[in-house]
């Protein structure tokens, strides 16, 4: 047997050791008096917690909210764009409110406003890209019922 002294290493961490554990805000050991929630502190952590979900449940609506304004205004600029080609589309025709029309662009570009829809071209089918089908409203703006 070696007479020589083994090092002990000690396997708690410096930091979490105090030199006055009676100045603790809790029990440090077994025999320590048991901390239990007071009724008060039961009341604040009931409070806080419906006071959570509540707030959640706000949230919640409130993302619900900003996704409808969102697809909301995604819908408008499309009317937006839409309406701008078929404006600076030809027309040999003059539109008339609550009609139904479909936009075409063409291949050397450009667009063009038609009374044909896609199906109906006939058996050599349509001469030029499918853009949107459309309805002129009243304040003549455009409907998008397809694209």
């Amino acid at each position: 047997m070696s007479n020589k002294k083994k090092d002990i290493v000690n396997p708690i961490d410096p930091e979490n050791v105090t030199e006055t554990p009676g100045t603790l805000a809790y029990g440090h050991h077994r025999g320590s008096f048991p901390v239990a929630p007071t009724k008060e502190g039961q009341m604040k952590g009931q409070a806080l917690s419906a006071m959570e979900h509540q707030t959640d449940m706000q949230l919640h609506q409130i993302k619900q909210q900003m996704e409808l304004l969102a697809s909301q205004a995604s819908r408008i600029q499309k009317r937006v764009e839409i309406s701008q080609r078929i404006y600076g589309a030809e027309m040999r025709f003059q539109p008339l409110i609550n009609h139904i029309y479909h936009l075409y662009e063409k291949d050397a570009g450009g667009h063009v406003l038609s009374l044909i829809h896609p199906k109906d071209w006939g058996r050599k089918g349509c001469p030029f890209i499918f853009v949107a089908t459309v309805r002129l409203l009243a304040d003549h703006t455009w409907d998008v019922l397809e694209d």
